[in-house]
């Protein structure tokens, strides 16, 4: 969950503090944000860039403390494309200008995100150079700790604007039918796994549906699904949405599960899900029935940083904790000295 709280694109006190409770709170696995590889690729004037090695080294502190609770930490290598040079959510206009730090977008094409300015439509060589800028920057969060790293091809972002026919109308490789729209991120995703070691989990996040008719589908999400599987990449993280602003999405508990299940089943590889999953007994019917194979939180670890602890004791499951937490325990009693 975006923090808006990055200096020029460097973390600080608030992220350390912020992840810092999920890793003391239980959690299998921490995700930092999504994370800019280029100063453009930002979504917000505040929110976070690993594009060189000073923004690597920031989150090296973060990566220690949540090594130092047992728990593997995540980089989420983003570019916000046709979506970027906002302001923070909480100030008086949402587009920043040029003098308050804002830039040209770019996109695959010139088409622009509901009243968005019209972005900058890459060229065939600012493509090629975007895809050494997501390695550069994987290598660089290797190089101070992370343990895995996910490239964030959801929400409308710049993967996803390529992917998506409704805001990709390229005539070159780079567009028209599905392998154009794909070769992107499957260049990316091919071009990252062959300079990280292969014990490192490669992630991709995606939009499974547009929701739209004529837009990206969940038929095209197990077609991309089974691609990157062929080019290395582990687990498929399954959420939906973002491209446009006008998509009619019914949401309720666990509404995007049934695309993590159905790439799991129909795609042959690892998936996550994400979605209103509020619940430790609804988390936990998600992955023991082989729906998706981790569930992920977003809004409910920001309302509770510690639920994978709080989720547990509800399951009468005793999972280890913290010794400064052990005093609230209800489900058992803490162990006699010998």
């Amino acid at each position: 969950m975006c923090q808006y709280s990055a200096d020029d694109g460097l973390v600080g006190d608030w992220h350390r503090v912020h992840l810092g409770a999920f890793a003391s709170g239980g959690a299998g696995l921490v995700f930092v944000e999504a994370t800019a590889v280029v100063p453009k690729g930002r979504i917000s004037l505040a929110c976070p860039g690993i594009w060189d090695l000073e923004h690597a080294e920031a989150f090296r502190p973060i990566v220690s403390f949540s090594h130092s609770m047992g728990v593997p930490i995540a980089m989420q290598l983003a570019h916000a494309g046709r979506k970027g040079s906002t302001m923070s959510p909480w100030d008086d206009h949402v587009i920043a200008s040029g003098e308050e730090g804002g830039w040209e977008t770019d996109a695959p094409s010139t088409l622009n995100y509901g009243n968005f300015p019209v972005p900058h439509e890459l060229t065939k060589t600012e493509i090629a150079t975007l895809t050494q800028n997501f390695v550069d920057a994987g290598l660089r969060a290797l190089s101070v700790g992370f343990d895995v790293l996910e490239l964030h091809a959801a929400h409308g972002y710049l993967f996803h604007q390529f992917m998506s026919p409704l805001s990709n109308q390229r005539t070159d490789e780079y567009g028209g039918n599905f392998e154009g729209r794909t070769r992107f991120l499957l260049e990316t995703a091919r071009a990252l796994r062959s300079r990280i070691e292969e014990s490192v989990p490669l992630f991709v996040r995606i939009s499974a549906t547009d929701w739209v008719e004529g837009g990206w589908s969940i038929e095209e999400s197990v077609q991309l699904a089974i691609e990157l599987r062929k080019v290395g990449v582990d687990l498929i993280d399954v959420s939906t949405g973002g491209l446009v602003d006008y998509a009619k999405i019914s949401v309720g508990p666990g509404y995007q599960v049934q695309f993590a299940e159905r790439i799991k089943a129909e795609a042959g590889i690892l998936t996550s899900a994400v979605g209103l999953i509020t619940e430790p007994e609804q988390a936990q019917e998600i992955v023991t029935s082989g729906k998706a194979d981790a569930v992920m939180l977003a809004r409910a670890m920001l309302r509770n940083p510690h639920w994978p602890m709080w989720a547990a004791e509800e399951l009468g499951v005793r999972i280890p904790w913290q010794p400064q937490f052990e005093r609230a325990r209800r489900i058992a009693p803490r162990p006699s000295p010998q």
